[in-house]
């Protein structure tokens, strides 16, 4: 038998999530069924998306259970198998986060070739989060020359890659971030314009500073007033992705709505939102591009890392207070 802990749901949050709302426990697995694999996990993620399972309503992928583990992406290493596909040692990913180690079939995990980057790369800046940015930028909002770029969270997971991804291919970007130390970080990038929303007493009027002749895309990860910023500044015929909308994440009810949200119509903008699991055929043309982009330097990517499974929870919570630097992580023992 081989012991491993592993996060539960223990009750779906009302509002912000709290440690109450997770348990840890012990569970003993044993070897690897015919077809199957033992993998202990090396790194885990943690992602915004995840608090949308935790309530009990149909989406685009279905709840968390109570009293089962969670599940999210991960990368480690197979410690035992009983299928000819993969052997002891193999580095793999799989969707069994939040555990240190697990049994599975063997098609629920994929070989994991690194090309020549660090495995946990492949939950950040080469893994679903860059992949939302790349396809956010380059499909959803179908970047174009000349085009000017607003990005919100851009210090976050996604928006560093989509600040960067933009700026290798010579357009004006303009980001918002919450704290001297993301400020300093997107300048850092070469950002153009980086507005401390936390220090502005307002946002839109921030961001027509920055932008004086408008924006003509608006990456969306925030929500709120930022979108009501980017309706404003947005030239005629912008484009938004809207990947994300954490400041509605915790949300109890609808809300009061979108103020300007009529600007649309009189500025024929384009909104349009967009999950990456949708867009899996972009997987291959995006590691290429994006190994590349890092061999040569032209994209970087900061991690924000919290040690044991025990620590998970804290680490998921910290999104929501803004407590991360690039991309949050768990390093497993």
């Amino acid at each position: 038998m081989t012991t491993s802990r592993e996060i539960r749901l223990k009750s779906r949050p009302a509002g912000v999530p709290t440690p109450d709302n997770f348990e840890l426990a012990t569970v003993n697995l044993p070897d690897p069924a015919p077809g199957e694999v033992q993998v202990r996990n090396t790194w885990m993620t943690v992602d915004p998306y995840m608090r949308g399972r935790m309530n009990d309503v149909q989406s685009y992928v279905p709840p968390f259970q109570i009293g089962e583990a969670l599940q999210g992406g991960a990368v480690g290493e197979v410690v035992a198998s009983n299928d000819p596909a993969f052997k002891a040692g193999d580095a793999v990913q799989s969707f069994f986060g939040w555990r240190e180690a697990f049994n599975a079939p063997a098609a629920a995990v994929q070989t994991l070739d690194t090309h020549g980057l660090p495995p946990q790369a492949f939950l950040g800046v080469a893994g679903m989060p860059g992949l939302t940015a790349y396809v956010g930028l380059l499909k959803i909002a179908a970047l174009k020359d000349g085009d000017v770029v607003f990005v919100s969270a851009a210090a976050g997971a996604v928006g560093q890659v989509v600040c960067q991804i933009a700026k290798l291919k010579g357009h004006t970007v303009i980001a918002s971030a919450g704290g001297a130390d993301k400020v300093d970080y997107l300048k850092s990038l070469g950002v153009d314009h980086v507005i401390d929303y936390k220090a502005e007493p307002d946002l839109t009027a921030a961001l027509m500073r920055a932008a004086p002749t408008g924006i003509d895309v608006y990456f969306e990860n925030v929500g709120g007033a930022h979108l009501e910023a980017a309706l404003m500044a947005a030239r005629p015929f912008g484009r938004f992705a809207l990947c994300g909308m954490i400041s509605q994440y915790n949300a109890t009810d609808m809300g009061a709505g979108v103020r300007g949200l009529i600007m649309a119509v009189g500025k024929s903008l384009r909104l349009e939102g967009f999950i990456v699991s949708n867009h899996f055929d972009k997987q291959a043309e995006f590691v290429r591009d994006m190994s590349g982009w890092i061999a040569s330097g032209q994209v970087k990517a900061r991690e924000t890392v919290e040690q044991g499974i025990e620590n998970a929870p804290t680490a998921f919570l910290k999104l929501f207070k803004g407590e991360n630097l690039g991309k949050m992580l768990v390093k497993l023992s």
